[in-house]
């Protein structure tokens, strides 16, 4: 029995919740990063959160670069384990930290040079352009940083270490909890870095994570040293993890890509529709963790069955992830929809701000359901080799549903357009991505 390949017997259904929890957990430590900042940003005034509304779409779309590497990561290390071959699964994973350096190296300078070019583009005001540089310098330098912790985590992941993932993700959120406060605010006699103080805090967050990282990985199968890279067939390895890496980066980027777009056409209607939009867009990626903490999990139990020839797992642990995703999806959707003004007084004062925030949760959130289906089909068309498809289906919800239908609503809607063209996307998305995946699934079962 291939006992590195622990995902490939047992309960379906207790696979799912024990490699989604402690994930859930580790993604809501990491998005409660967003809240806290958003928090003490949002007391150095209106125009730092407007800032922050333009770059969190940028720097979610940069971190999808790095989802992408962890997904590449842990695709070829469930595949691989499922087939019972143990030195390639290692000498992939150690590919694979060397890779994510020199990813974010090239990123991080590319990143560095096009900063004044990419916000103009966007639409940011030249006051807001200063506190945005503030905040993106640093975090441009601190890519290869980002996406080392990230590939780490791919590491774990692929290995079915659930539990582990969730102590590097609390590391780095810990490390913002306690480090935000003094460097955006200044504490004990010390000024504080303003918006600044948030991206310091960010750089030192991912570094305690990769420390973690390395210690739980010295304790599993597929430990990371400088012998196993020697042994790596580069060639091989790199077109493996780019394989998955590439369309699912390019797949978890699309959607941050088309929110700067629609930050860009809001931009039109004001600051305060921007600054509302921006903090219940932070609120969004916490309320949605439980999804986003499924999409993780899904990966390893579909590749490992997978990879072991077990396609009716894979396909049953996708349809019981599709029915949570609806049953969670619509009731967050009433929570939100009933205490959207009382969840914005946590981020600001500003009537004009709370209204738009308040307005964009009572449209956008009907449509979470359909979001957490694609971003599940899209962990699992990884885990099965249809990176493409992934990528495909989240290209047509971005750009062929959520931009046109916000153009086209703008000049009569003003800023609900921008909410109505989110939820439209979510909603036809996820209907799409139920279709794509059980094909998908269905053609592997029978060409295998």
């Amino acid at each position: 029995m291939n006992e590195t390949a622990k995902l490939t017997r047992g309960s379906i259904r207790g696979h799912l919740v024990q490699q989604t929890l402690p994930m859930v957990v580790g993604v809501a430590a990491i998005m409660s990063v967003g809240l806290v900042d958003a928090y003490f940003i949002g007391q150095l005034g209106s125009a730092e959160l407007a800032a922050v509304a333009f770059v969190f779409p940028v720097t979610i779309a940069l971190s999808s670069l790095g989802v992408g590497v962890m997904v590449g990561v842990n695709a070829v290390i469930a595949r691989a384990l499922g087939e019972g071959d143990v030195d390639r699964a290692a000498r992939r994973a150690n590919f694979g930290a060397v890779f994510a350096v020199g990813l974010g190296l090239a990123l991080g300078c590319a990143l560095y040079l096009l900063l004044d070019p990419l916000f103009r583009m966007m639409q940011a005001s030249e006051q807001l352009l200063p506190l945005i540089r503030a905040y993106m310098v640093p975090f441009s330098l601190g890519m290869p940083i980002l996406l080392l912790q990230m590939a780490l985590n791919g590491v774990l992941r692929g290995q079915g270490e659930a539990r582990k993932t969730f102590l590097v993700s609390l590391s780095y959120a810990a490390a913002n909890w306690v480090l935000d406060p003094p460097l955006i605010s200044g504490a004990f006699g010390f000024a504080g870095f303003g918006i600044a103080g948030a991206a310091y805090a960010t750089i030192a967050g991912y570094g305690l994570a990769i420390a973690m990282a390395l210690w739980l990985i010295a304790r599993t199968a597929l430990p990371i040293r400088p012998a196993l890279i020697r042994e790596c067939r580069f060639a091989e390895s790199a077109r493996a993890i780019v394989r998955v890496a590439a369309p699912a980066a390019f797949s978890n980027a699309i959607n941050p890509i088309g929110l700067s777009v629609l930050t860009a056409l809001l931009a039109s209607q004001g600051e305060a529709a921007v600054a509302g939009f921006g903090a219940a867009g932070r609120l969004q990626s916490f309320a949605v963790v439980p999804l986003l903490g499924l999409s993780g999990s899904i990966g390893a139990i579909v590749g490992q069955n997978w990879g072991a020839g077990r396609a009716d797992r894979a396909s049953r642990a996708m349809r019981e992830a599709g029915a949570f995703c609806i049953v969670y999806g619509f009731a967050l959707a009433l929570v939100l929809f009933a205490a959207g003004e009382w969840f914005a007084g946590f981020f600001t004062a500003d009537p004009a701000v709370v209204a738009e925030f308040d307005s964009y949760l009572r449209i956008a959130a009907w449509g979470y359901a359909g979001f957490g289906l694609l971003i599940v089909a899209n962990g699992a068309l990884n885990a099965v080799d249809r990176a493409s498809w992934a990528l495909l289906q989240s290209f047509a919800r971005v750009f062929l549903i959520m931009l046109p239908v916000g153009w086209v609503l703008r000049p009569a809607w003003g800023a609900e357009s921008i909410y109505a063209a989110e939820l439209a996307a979510n909603l036809i998305g996820g209907a799409i991505a139920l279709y794509v995946v059980a094909r998908a699934l269905r053609k592997t079962a029978t060409s295998r």
